[in-house]
């Protein structure tokens, strides 16, 4: 009796064992996994880039006070991120130039007296990413778009909120005629940055 509960326990040590291992294994391929989806903090960029200038953005659309507050948030990703460090233009690999083009709102809900309860608000930008001491090209868009929604108090719900953001970063728009069309814009804006940012230190 003694024997067999000795083979017993040793049976359990061996499956424990066993269990371990496979778990290890399984381990080891999810994590390779995760390092081939993009789970890096290497740039795809070629080596021999490592500093931008980030030239103050223009604003080519109907509204102000949205060129700066891009700028300065475009600026932040560089500098927070660390894989392209922001440099004055004479020492820069690469130069960033950029013009907020368009925005516009759009109604998404409606109360009966047809009033918009809620609103997406859609900042669009064009970029263009170059050498600065070639002028090629990296890349250019007039499309990039940053955008979220937000509630009017007609709806009664509350808009205060930012995804995805710190709000002690985020310099509030200070140029539309509600408090919650400001938030709107800032975060849009904010959006924005992050495409623009994205597209040039992973472009691949």
């Amino acid at each position: 009796m003694a024997r067999a509960s000795f083979n017993g326990r040793r049976f359990v040590i061996i499956m424990s064992a066993m269990r371990t291992g496979v778990m290890a294994i399984v381990m080891t391929g999810f994590f390779a996994g995760m390092t081939g989806c993009g789970y890096t903090t290497q740039s795809s960029l070629l080596p021999k880039y490592q500093t931008i200038y980030v030239s103050a953005f223009k604003n080519h659309s109907k509204e102000y006070d949205l060129a700066a507050p891009l700028t300065n948030a475009v600026i932040r990703k560089f500098t927070n991120d660390g894989r392209l460090r922001v440099a004055p233009y004479e020492t820069a690999d690469l130069v960033l130039e950029g013009v907020v083009l368009k925005y516009a709102l759009r109604g998404l809900t409606y109360d009966k007296k047809d009033n918009v309860t809620q609103y997406i608000c859609v900042i669009t930008g064009g970029v263009r990413v170059s050498e600065r001491q070639t002028g090629k090209v990296l890349w250019e868009a007039k499309d990039v778009t940053g955008e979220t929604s937000y509630y009017t108090r007609a709806s009664g719900q509350s808009s205060d909120r930012l995804r995805g953001n710190a709000e002690v970063f985020l310099a509030t728009v200070r140029s539309f005629s509600s408090e919650e069309e400001n938030r709107a814009a800032s975060e849009a804006l904010e959006q924005l940055a992050s495409e623009i940012f994205y597209r040039t230190v992973e472009p691949w």
